[in-house]
């Protein structure tokens, strides 16, 4: 008969350092405070992302280039999606709020940043345009369909205007891609 000899070992924990996840959010500043709260951020160890432009300012006796903010009034911060995360942001005087969601701000997904950034860094030539969603109501502002109304939709990832009659209820779609296009 041979015995058989079981021996069991409690196993310790061992502590691995996972880092938390961070978002990127939005915080809505004091005007003409956003290199200030970035600044600020970055004292206190939060990544922060302040996109500006360099524009000519002409005063009546001189001229000269200054950095102003992409958006006004907007500081992009990484932060941790818990309570203590927000609030190291909202802690940091001329921050009124994250952008968002009730008091939690809604994530921002780290390819829009990247698109920002980008094209900040390139120094590409830009223009500021209306944001238009999805099912919003447009008007084409250029072309051969100038003045024309319909709703905004995208069919395989490309732009659609769909323009409805009531009466009859039918609809009419057309892409747009290369229009300019406003919300009404």
């Amino acid at each position: 008969m041979s015995t058989i000899t079981q021996s069991w070992q409690i196993a310790t924990p061992i502590a691995i350092s996972v880092p938390e996840e961070q978002n990127w959010y939005a915080l809505l500043t004091r005007a003409r405070h956003e290199k200030v709260v970035a600044q600020r951020l970055r004292e206190v160890g939060v990544t922060s992302f302040l996109p500006v432009v360099t524009e000519l300012r002409k005063w009546s006796d001189r001229k000269k280039l200054v950095e102003l903010p992409l958006f006004s009034c907007y500081v992009f911060a990484k932060l941790r999606p818990t309570n203590e995360g927000r609030l190291k942001a909202l802690r940091i005087d001329g921050v009124y709020s994250l952008v968002g969601t009730r008091a939690e701000g809604s994530p921002i997904p780290e390819e829009q940043i990247d698109a920002i950034r980008r094209i900040a860094e390139e120094r590409l030539v830009w223009q500021s345009h209306p944001f238009l969603k999805i099912g919003q109501r447009v008007r084409i502002r250029s072309g051969a369909l100038d003045g024309v109304e319909g709703i905004l939709v995208a069919r395989s990832g490309e732009s659609t205007l769909v323009v409805s009659i009531d009466a009859i209820q039918r609809s009419l779609a057309v892409r747009i891609d290369g229009y300019a296009v406003e919300p009404v």
